[in-house]
């Protein structure tokens, strides 16, 4: 066989197996530990509303991984195990924080009440967390990990991939409006304390936030604006048109609820439909408040779904 026959026959082979392997890795069911032996688990969700999720018998979640780029990535899947037959409208939920380890069960009660309400749920955790390879660049190519999460949707097989929704708290309130801007294909979209601005939130507090800047990302001494500016929906409000909600604690610590009023003033005069809604006495997750966070989210996702 010629040489260049061997070579065109191996370069087809490659782009078949790399276009027919599957995004979705591995998929397990989720194993919930007990309350008890979960530490500190009361600042971070309800007793009764974890106990209610667990003992849920029409709610499943599974822990699977995927593939981004070159990198595997863990993710949750949350569905109803009620038969139906009809794919669902899916929510793609971004969890905040930098790295992180199994959060599903801090998670589960919020995707329970989006299942609930008639959504599929996939979660990505975000190359270089829960175990998995990769560097979380909060913000960078990690955002690739997040605009794939569409092709998990569809390779799940429960998911309505025309009818996405993005939701994100705090850092993943800045990857959702990362992901508008690069086309995500979301119908709406709603975020939780999220940073709109990142210079301005350093500098109302520099001495703790300066240090966490280089620790992420260590050319923050010589490259902050390029950091920021990629990570700063303030920036360029006339690239967000998909419907946005922004809710924010009025007692945020971390994040100011200026952050979001800002953007959607900024928004609002580019041409850009932006509501805030502002929970009084809350803090950064609208801990207290969930379920009135969440059901404000479907609300607005639903507003977007299409009409018969």
């Amino acid at each position: 066989m010629p040489v260049i026959l061997m070579v065109i026959a191996l370069v087809t082979s490659l782009l078949a197996s790399s276009v027919t392997e599957p995004i979705i890795i591995s998929q397990a069911p989720y194993d919930f530990a007990p309350w008890d032996s979960l530490a500190h688990a009361d600042r971070f969700v309800d007793r009764a509303d974890y106990e209610d999720t667990v003992g849920d018998s029409t709610f499943t979640l599974e822990r699977i991984t995927y593939r981004s780029d070159s990198v595997r990535v863990a993710a949750y899947l949350a569905t109803s195990r009620t038969p139906s037959g009809v794919p669902r409208p899916c929510v793609i939920y971004v969890r905040g924080s930098w790295k992180v380890g199994d959060i599903g069960w801090q998670l589960a009660p919020t995707f329970r009440r989006l299942v609930r309400a008639g959504f599929v749920v996939v979660a990505p955790l975000l190359r270089g967390s829960d175990g998995e390879p990769g560097i979380d660049e909060m913000g960078g190519e990690d955002v690739s990990d997040l605009m794939r999460a569409r092709e998990v949707a569809f390779a799940s097989g429960r998911a309505d991939t025309s009818k996405l929704f993005l939701y994100g708290e705090s850092r993943g309130g800045m990857m959702v409006l990362q992901a508008l801007r690069d086309g995500f294909p979301a119908r709406a979209a709603a975020t939780i304390g999220a940073f709109t601005d990142l210079d301005s939130m350093i500098a109302a507090d520099s001495t703790h936030l300066e240090p966490v800047a280089r620790t992420i990302w260590p050319a923050w001494p010589t490259d902050h604006d390029r950091i920021a500016r990629r990570r700063s929906a303030r920036r360029w409000p006339e690239r967000l048109r998909v419907p946005l909600l922004l809710m924010h604690g009025d007692d945020d610590r971390q994040v100011s609820p200026r952050q979001s009023v800002a953007l959607a003033a900024a928004i609002r005069s580019s041409g850009g439909r932006c509501v805030v809604r502002i929970f009084p006495g809350a803090g950064h997750t609208l801990r207290g408040s969930e379920s009135a966070r969440d059901s404000a989210a479907v609300a607005w996702f639903r507003a977007a779904l299409p009409t018969r």
